[in-house]
């Protein structure tokens, strides 16, 4: 790279993580057409021919986004989402979109613990080498309510379900050979700290948002504690996708939505970079690292806003022990 390449690369990263520190910028479509002349190529065309990915929270918003966006390069994608109905109705659009593209639904509820675990045994079954693993599913409950596990609903669909299923389809993972696991976070994470003495929202006014949020900063923590357990046979990220225009934003927040609708991103903007990061061989070279409009993004506002060692481990504890998978 000649001196002038690295003095504009420095100034494109400065533009970059500036439109960040602005939130409206960087989050709202504004920055999409921005980036898109930096952001690295698009994944080969085919490049997931014959290849088995799962998203869940498939049957709207980010996940169908993701799904399609799969679909389109070749890949078979297991839809997993809450209900058959709602299933078929994505899997018809899909398929209108991409008529050769094949389809796999499994109507599971991953806040569910045990339904998380026949979710599991059915891909396994199915695919043998699972090259992605995609956690899109997401809820913003309007009051604290439990799972049949006695678990909190926004803690049990972000964090424990999507670890029951991604320890226990670890070997699935390594056997495909450049296998990842995308966890799709909100950059409303940055608002809160990790919450481990209070994991379960059990103490407290219950605020839907502060829930939501506090569950997405563990969702990042658990991507990096991932990362660290499954070493280089697979690949853990976690990602934001901006602030897009899908179901949880317009039916959880509509005063968000009637103020910043017009300059939302499109579900496929926001699922842009997680159909990048699960098809991309780039995304293979990282691990454990959070993402936003394919670059590797800081997780805290400042550094010294990190979580301790301490916190972190505790927090991998806690979840092995709802979950009953990753100990020791």
């Amino acid at each position: 790279m000649s001196r002038l390449e690295r003095v504009i690369s420095t100034l494109l990263g400065i533009l970059d993580s500036t439109l960040d520190k602005l939130v409206v910028p960087g989050y709202s479509r504004l920055a999409v057409p921005l980036r898109r002349r930096w952001w690295p190529a698009d994944p080969p065309p085919d490049v997931l021919r014959g290849k088995d990915v799962v998203v869940t929270g498939a049957s709207s918003g980010l996940g169908k986004a993701t799904a399609l966006g799969l679909g389109r390069l070749g890949a078979r994608v297991h839809l997993v989402g809450r209900t058959h109905s709602r299933l078929d109705d994505a899997a018809a659009e899909i398929r209108a979109a991409v008529p050769e593209v094949e389809l796999v639904a499994h109507a599971r509820d991953i806040s569910d613990l045990d339904d998380a675990a026949r979710l599991v045994q059915a891909i396994r079954d199915h695919a043998p080498h699972l090259h992605a693993l995609v956690h899109c599913a997401g809820v913003m409950p309007p009051q604290r309510t439990t799972t049949p596990q006695g678990h909190e609903v926004a803690y049990a669909t972000h964090v424990l379900g999507p670890h029951l299923i991604t320890w226990s389809l670890r070997d699935q993972l390594a056997a495909a050979g450049d296998a990842r696991v995308v966890i799709v976070s909100s950059g409303g994470m940055y608002t809160q700290r990790l919450r481990i003495d209070d994991v379960e929202y059990e103490h407290g006014d219950y605020k839907p948002t502060a829930a939501y949020a506090r569950t997405k900063r563990m969702q990042v923590v658990l991507a990096e504690l991932l990362a660290q357990r499954f070493g280089a046979d697979t690949a853990v990220h976690s990602m934001h996708p901006g602030w897009a225009a899908t179901p949880g934003v317009t039916d959880s927040l509509p005063g968000f939505d009637k103020v910043v609708g017009p300059i939302l991103r499109s579900a496929d903007e926001g699922a842009d970079t997680i159909v990048w990061l699960a098809a991309s061989p780039e995304a293979t070279l990282t691990t454990g690292q959070f993402w936003q409009d394919r670059r590797p993004r800081p997780t805290h506002y400042f550094p010294w806003q990190g979580e301790s060692a301490t916190d972190r481990e505790r927090l991998w504890e806690l979840v092995c022990e709802a979950t009953g998978v990753g100990q020791g």
